[in-house]
């Protein structure tokens, strides 16, 4: 077992410190960059079910679904090119925002990438909820994700900076509650907008996108640097006072001088983009590419971009669709608070396991239900209350599987694991990988539902299945682990060992000779 080792590891530093009410404070402010991504994710999927939004932008669609150009198959009638580039577009982008967004968190620190990706959400959301062509969609989908990008590229790796090691978990996954929040209002504004008889409901929904923006914008103008950042830019004096500030005690010389030998061995990586290829940082370079691409291939993002169009393809109606969204979105946010009070209790790793266990059984329900009432031909006739009623049900379930577990840990895990020299870097990895197949996964779900149909549900679960496999086998624990001494869990990890510890001994070695 990979957990075993690492109390060796977390024992040799107790900094003190406690949780103060400032800290508290700064997480909480930070994590508000959540909201904006977790506002898009649930409103993207809400206004693609409303009939005002498609009869204006996407007619074939909206012709599809009235039978004003029938359709063979129930499976096929959102399958829209132009309709899932709405979507998928912002992730795109974010990924391009994310690789830039790593050399102004370095240079600059990670509050002024907090404000830059608030300006462009709230320019994004403007024109958006102004639209009247495609195109002003897209590119406002664009400047959305360029926001997206940079919020989350600096958000987790402040949190994680800033919170005391015993409470980074709690503390960070605070982020991760402000996505579920962010698409539960989300849920709730789509269902009330949609009945507005003007058919203009949809700009509403787009348009606030510019509260959460406001929100990160206000918030990270009154947000402390963190002491890694300062350190990093030669801020030593200044870095050591907000120390103090934030663990709520003078006694912080030994995390700070931690601190600066890990801020100067940074210095040493003058090209942290290429020193992720060698082979010391093998582990975090898998774990920045592998933990974003699973957390993509459970399937959750499906659900949430796609839920009113899914429960409206398998027979709810408009309304009631988005009524079932709104009920999924709030057990995603209330079982994203049972992760946040026992990450730092039972560990990451179990988390990570019961929640892969809890996905796999409901997708193998889910699609044996759906495949039951509806074949491969989609055409279901008229659909009982209690299957309604158990497809929802297990949709929760899994939701909240995936809420305790991949959900958080997957932005959490990344943002922890990487050293000072190559972390922006490698959050950039995790971000532009999570980007990518975000993007890849709803360009062609619409596409993959109509040719799979229920089957789409088995290929999720295949993949929780893997993804269960590599965390049992490759994650270490990092539960009570400092930041700074994480490299303690890689060096004792019985594959892992074999990339860092060579590493480690050149560096013992090279110390005396350089006081030579």
């Amino acid at each position: 077992m990979a957990g075993g080792f690492i109390e060796k590891g977390s024992s040799e530093k107790n900094y003190p410190g406690k949780l103060t009410f400032r800290v508290f404070i700064t997480c909480v402010t930070a994590a508000f960059g959540g909201l904006i991504f977790g506002y898009d994710l649930g409103i993207s999927g809400g206004v693609t079910s409303m009939d005002p939004f498609l009869k204006k932008f996407f007619p074939d669609v909206y012709a599809k679904e009235h039978n004003i150009k029938p359709t063979d198959n129930q499976y096929c009638k959102f399958d829209s090119q132009v309709l899932t580039l709405f979507t998928s577009s912002l992730y795109l982008a974010a990924l391009v925002a994310s690789i830039f967004a790593s050399k102004v968190t370095r240079a600059f620190g990670r509050r002024l990438t907090m404000i830059s990706g608030g300006v462009l959400f709230l320019a994004g959301a403007a024109l958006n909820g102004f639209a009247q062509q495609v195109w002003m969609l897209i590119v406002g989908r664009m400047l959305l994700g360029f926001g997206i990008g940079c919020a989350n590229q600096s958000v987790p790796i402040y949190v994680s900076e800033v919170a005391p090691y015993k409470y980074r978990g709690a503390l960070n996954m605070l982020f991760q509650l402000a996505i579920t929040i962010g698409i539960f209002v989300a849920n709730i504004l789509n269902y009330l907008f949609a009945k507005m008889e003007n058919g203009e409901g949809w700009r509403y929904s787009l348009g606030l996108a510019g509260v959460p923006a406001i929100m990160i914008i206000i918030g990270a103008m009154f947000l402390p640097e963190s002491p890694n950042s300062l350190i990093e830019r030669g801020q030593a004096e200044k870095a050591k006072e907000e120390l103090i500030k934030i663990r709520g005690t003078d006694d912080v010389d030994e995390e700070f001088k931690d601190l600066v030998a890990a801020s100067e061995a940074s210095k040493q990586v003058k090209h942290p983009w290429s020193s992720l290829l060698k082979s010391e940082y093998r582990p975090h370079l898998t774990m920045a590419i592998a933990i974003p691409f699973f957390q993509q291939l459970t399937g959750m993002n499906v659900i949430t971009f796609y839920a009113p169009v899914l429960f409206k393809t398998i027979g709810f109606g408009g309304t009631a669709s988005l009524m079932s969204a709104m009920i999924t979105g709030g057990c995603n946010a209330l079982a994203t608070l049972v992760s946040i009070f026992t990450v730092d209790k039972v560990g990451r790793r179990k988390l990570f396991l019961e929640g892969g266990a809890q996905m796999f059984i409901c997708q193998l329900v889910i699609a044996a239900a759906i495949g039951s009432k509806f074949g491969t031909d989609g055409n279901p006739g008229v659909l009982p209350k209690w299957f309604a009623l158990t497809v929802v049900v297990f949709i929760c379930i899994y939701v909240a599987g995936f809420a305790w577990s991949w959900g958080p840990l997957g932005w959490l895990v990344p943002s922890e694991i990487f050293p000072l020299e190559v972390r922006s870097a490698a959050q950039s990895v995790n971000v532009s990988v999570n980007m990518i197949f975000t993007f890849a996964v709803a360009q062609v779900f619409t596409a993959m539902l109509c040719h799979m149909k229920f089957g789409l549900f088995i290929f999720f679960a295949f993949f929780v299945i893997v993804m269960s496999i590599f965390i049992y086998k490759f994650l270490p624990e990092t539960k009570g682990v400092p930041i700074e001494e994480i490299s303690l869990v890689w060096e004792n990890h019985p594959y892992w060992n074999k990339f860092v510890k060579s590493s480690a001994q050149k560096n013992k070695t090279a110390a005396p000779d350089s006081q030579v």
